[in-house]
């Protein structure tokens, strides 16, 4: 049995939950803009109390690993490394378009081809397409959203689009004759529970020290302007 804690803060959502093996115990969170760095140790601290657990109880913490916010993937790990040092536990990193998807094949199993849409600035989005089995079917990319660029979606069977950045891609993806439109998937830790306990039994960890999240592209700093 394996008490494992999830912190999801890749979006405007923050969301953490606490499993035991691939049972929900408790779930926590906000779509609220980026609150995290407000919200995710009161969470954390909520989520132990409704599973009656303390967190000397925990066995591993995972973190969702990106691509996502810049700032929000830095508040998730702090968190996620200082839990697993302080309390000497291993600590797991799990993909986040994988968990995304993860949330929509547990609505809609079927086989497709699902394609996870993250927001990123303008018309870019974080994407990569898995199929019913979440084996990999295009890469996790940054694409500039554009009646070129979609061609690379132009595969035959149906196509699933979700997630934060899909509604500002919808009007171009419709024309993509396959194209379905699954509403209302977001970020949240219950995606990962699953693939998190399938990296516990196998004591696929991360480093603690060194484990970086996946930001897929650079962070660039803005100076204001005097």
């Amino acid at each position: 049995m394996a008490y494992l804690l999830h912190i999801e803060s890749t979006s405007t959502v923050c969301s953490v939950a606490i499993s035991k093996d691939a049972e929900l115990l408790s779930l926590k969170e906000l779509n609220n803009g980026y609150t995290h760095a407000e919200n995710l140790h009161v969470f954390i601290e909520q989520v132990l109390r409704e599973s009656n657990l303390k967190a000397d109880d925990l066995n591993a913490v995972s973190v969702s690993s990106g691509p996502g916010s810049y700032t929000g993937l830095r508040i998730g790990f702090s968190a996620a490394k200082g839990l697993a040092f302080a309390l000497n536990i291993p600590l797991i990193t799990v993909d986040t378009l994988k968990a995304l998807t993860m949330n929509a094949i547990q609505q809609h199993n079927t086989d497709a081809v699902f394609i996870p849409f993250m927001d990123a600035r303008r018309m870019e989005v974080y994407c990569a397409a898995y199929d019913q089995k979440l084996n990999e079917v295009l890469p996790v990319q940054a694409l500039v959203l554009n009646e070129e660029s979609i061609k690379a979606f132009e595969l035959n069977k149906p196509l699933y689009f979700f997630g934060d950045g899909m509604p500002k891609a919808k009007e171009i993806l419709q024309q993509l004759p396959q194209a379905h439109f699954i509403e209302g998937i977001t970020a949240s830790a219950t995606g990962m529970i699953q693939m998190a306990l399938e990296k516990y039994n196998v004591k696929d960890f991360a480093d603690v020290a060194y484990s970086e999240p996946n930001y897929l592209k650079e962070f660039f700093f803005h100076t204001a302007k005097k």
